[in-house]
């Protein structure tokens, strides 16, 4: 693809200003407009990315190539159905679906059109995480504990669907085996959905996740340790280091000694590296780093601590 791609972004609220800013610098895409049901918000973002704006979410269709969708998840399937059912690539906002049925139906309106659907699942492309990801080779134990401050943005989907969903998608892919048991527990604190949870995830090769998510903290922390054997690694998400402690045998010395490493990880700005990788995937008719069926796996577990949480 030689000429510019030709894309556009659909809810330009909090999240979606970046993702058209993004799209606006770089290099071989157009930005060709936002839309926003807030007419007066598309017009302020339309003017700062140097795009046309419109109110109508179906407006870009006929004109883009490829489309952002980041509007509430109650609103994805009626919001990218007529984008998919035109060919049109997209990159769908996690969750992908408030539930199985309209996830799965998303999924099969990309497959059909032969489009590529990417969600966004944005810690995927956190520098921690891939470093981290090339050193793990059998989890046995992992933790992770994501916990903020509260913020108005997401409060129409739980804990589990705004945080902790991001902790689910990367242990599922750091462990290759099969989910055979679920337990949770979770309370509502601010809103009417579940602001603080915790998961425990069993594997059928043996490796445990225990996760925490929570809105509620006064203290922000995003972490994931991982404990495997003869080695532990443990990300900090905010100050983008891994620490790693590995026995060492000495020779002739009896007992092994832990040797201690801290890696400092080059950051990268996850937002302008999924974006990019979508761009990439589109040229190249490459499959996402997590495209549809990643994401309704990712969405199915967490329905499924949400479930849990209930009984």
């Amino acid at each position: 693809m030689t000429e510019k791609l030709r894309v556009g972004v659909v809810g330009v609220g909090y999240l979606g200003r970046f993702h058209a800013l993004i799209y606006s610098r770089l290099p071989g895409v157009e930005l060709v407009a936002v839309a926003d049901t807030d007419g007066a918000r598309a017009a302020e973002v339309a003017a700062e990315a140097g795009c046309a704006s419109f109110s109508d979410p179906q407006a870009l269709i006929g004109s883009v190539d490829a489309v952002s969708v980041v509007v509430p998840t109650t609103a994805h399937l009626a919001v990218a159905r007529p984008y998919l059912e035109q060919g049109v690539h997209m990159l769908l906002e996690k969750p992908v679906a408030p539930d199985m049925a309209q996830g799965a139906e998303i999924v099969r309106l990309a497959e059909a059109a032969g489009v590529i659907l990417q969600i966004g699942h944005l810690e995927r492309f956190n520098a921690g995480i891939m470093e981290l990801a090339k050193r793990i080779d059998a989890p046995r134990f992992i933790e992770a504990q994501r916990m903020g401050g509260f913020k108005e943005r997401a409060t129409d989907v739980d804990v589990v669907s705004d945080l902790m969903i991001h902790d689910i998608d990367i242990i599922l892919a750091l462990v290759d085996a099969d989910l055979t048991d679920v337990r949770a527990v979770g309370t509502p604190v601010l809103t009417e959905h579940v602001d603080i949870a915790n998961a425990r995830l069993e594997f059928a090769n043996g490796t445990v996740a225990n996760v925490v998510a929570s809105r509620v903290s006064d203290q922000t922390t995003r972490r994931i340790r991982v404990f495997q054997p003869r080695g532990y690694l443990s990300l900090d998400f905010v100050g983008q280091t891994i620490d790693i402690a590995a026995p060492i045998e000495r020779a002739g010395q009896g007992r092994p000694e832990i040797a201690r490493e801290r890696i400092a990880v080059e950051p990268v700005k996850p937002l302008d590296a999924e974006i990019a990788a979508f761009v990439d995937c589109v040229r190249g008719r490459a499959r996402p780093l997590v495209d549809g069926r990643v994401g309704l796996k990712a969405l199915e577990v967490a329905l499924l601590v949400n479930e849990r949480m209930r009984a």
